[in-house]
């Protein structure tokens, strides 16, 4: 980037678990197809009690990405680092082109499988950049969306995999601590079967409290429509407010499975729900879901059809609307820019730096980013490591600081930055801190004397 006002918006290549194959569910298929009915509703005004703290209702010019404010793209076949073909055996790869993943200028998004003429599989994959939701304390979390699984039935279905889900929080930039930090299936779909399934992993893998790897998990049929031939509401509830907390999954209001605490034991369920949890919508093809149901994709399967996606709303409620920092980001472990909860004055764009993925861009003096519940620890931190980049003008230079929990509180440390060879010529710098412990959000600050941007964030960590 020779310009740090030219920002593109692409966003890092995240992962995904090892996720369920269930394994002797007794299901009956989907008949006939219906044509693709029209979907430009909002989603619906939240209920009394409720606040709504997250939605996309995928509103957009037809053929334009997602909202990179709120989502990144996970591409390739699998995260940096993290297990091959994402954890599940499926063959695809995953990309951020509007080939496959693209609004329909109707209100929708559509996530659409493609295969080229050599046989190879592509599709897409969205996370939402957001990892920290889940209830208050005493309260309650909704998670819902408003989804038509690709319209496509028998033979020609082999193989397809659409899904809408979370994963725990810890599991970015981790990618090897499936199912203990937990995952939350609130619809998964197989070969144009006219069946849903709900599922909550947790535990140990093999086998373990929650019976991995097919999780603990119900299944319904859609009624009215086919899951295939119209839009259906998916949602999660996740309750802290009865004796037993639970998490119940509902199709088209109507609540087919729950899973409570004391179905495991006390520190599986903490393992797997004391944290915060993002957003996925993805459609795979094959892997061992698909496999348990008759395997494929293969040269019978049709690509070109669409998960259909109204919109994603994220409801919270109780005994107040956002819950406390509860150590969702290790501290000690690479913390990626442009995973912030909330900023002011910073962008994006894609990095040449090594993962690839994004930066956050054009920061100059007085703009900041919030990442909360970052995990200190009993035992102090007292170093600050950022991966930076400048291509600023001479003379001019800033400083990166750190602050805790609020902006105007005095840094307890910083490290100055000035041209670095380029706005992707990346270094990286440590700093000493002051000892911190505990669970904090974390601040970056930038500061200078001159109004021009000076610096370019990629990752940042702690060290003691």
């Amino acid at each position: 980037m020779s310009d740090p006002s030219g920002i593109h918006r692409r966003p890092r290549s995240p992962r995904r678990a090892l996720l369920a194959v269930l394994g002797t569910l007794g299901l009956v298929a989907a008949a006939t197809t219906i044509a693709v009915p029209s979907a430009d509703a909002s989603a619906p005004t939240p209920p009394s009690g409720w606040t709504q703290v997250f939605l996309d209702d995928f509103q957009g010019a037809a053929g334009s990405g997602v909202n990179t404010s709120n989502w990144r793209y996970a591409t390739g076949k699998g995260y940096p680092g993290g297990p091959a073909n994402w954890g599940t055996g499926e063959i695809e790869t995953m990309t951020n082109s509007t080939n496959n993943v693209s609004l329909d200028g109707n209100g929708n998004l559509r996530i659409t499988p493609r295969r080229d003429a050599s046989g190879n599989w592509t599709s897409g994959r969205i996370e939402t950049n957001r990892t920290d939701f889940q209830p208050p304390a005493g309260g309650k979390l909704r998670v819902e969306s408003r989804i038509q699984v690709p319209n496509v039935t028998g033979a020609a279905a082999k193989g397809y995999w659409p899904a809408f889900w979370m994963l725990g929080g810890p599991y970015r930039g981790n990618y090897w601590n499936w199912p203990a930090v937990g995952e939350l299936d609130i619809m998964e779909n197989t070969q144009g079967m006219n069946t849903v399934f709900a599922t909550m992993h947790c535990g140990t893998s093999p086998g373990g409290p929650c019976n991995e790897t097919s999780g603990i998990g119900g299944n319904t049929t859609c009624s009215g429509t086919t899951c295939q031939a119209g839009l259906h509401t998916y949602r999660m509830e996740w309750d802290r407010s009865t004796s037993v907390e639970e998490i119940r999954f509902y199709l088209d209001g109507v609540n087919f499975h729950t899973v409570r605490a004391n179905q495991v034991d006390a520190t599986t369920w903490a393992n797997a729900t004391n944290h915060g949890f993002f957003v996925i919508l993805n459609v795979a093809m094959g892997g061992g879901f698909p496999d348990a149901f008759g395997g494929g994709p293969d040269g019978g399967t049709q690509p070109g059809h669409s998960m259909v996606v109204d919109y994603v709303q994220v409801l919270s409620s109780g005994s107040g609307t956002t819950p406390p920092p509860t150590g969702n980001r290790d501290a000690y472990s690479a913390i990626q820019a442009e995973s912030h909860d909330s900023q002011g004055g910073v962008g994006t764009e894609s990095t040449s730096d090594s993962g690839g993925g994004q930066n956050i861009a054009s920061l100059a003096n007085g703009d900041w980013a919030l990442y909360r519940g970052v995990n200190f620890g009993s035992s102090a931190a007292n170093q600050f490591v950022g991966r930076v980049a400048s291509g600023a003008a001479s003379g001019v230079s800033g400083l990166v600081e750190v602050r805790l929990d609020s902006r105007g509180n005095a840094p307890v440390g910083s490290f100055a930055v000035g041209n670095t060879g380029g706005w992707q010529s990346w270094r990286t710098v440590p700093a000493n801190i002051t000892g911190v412990t505990g669970t904090h959000d974390v601040y970056l600050t930038f500061s200078s004397g001159q109004p021009a941007d000076f610096v370019n964030v990629n990752w940042f960590n702690f060290g003691r």
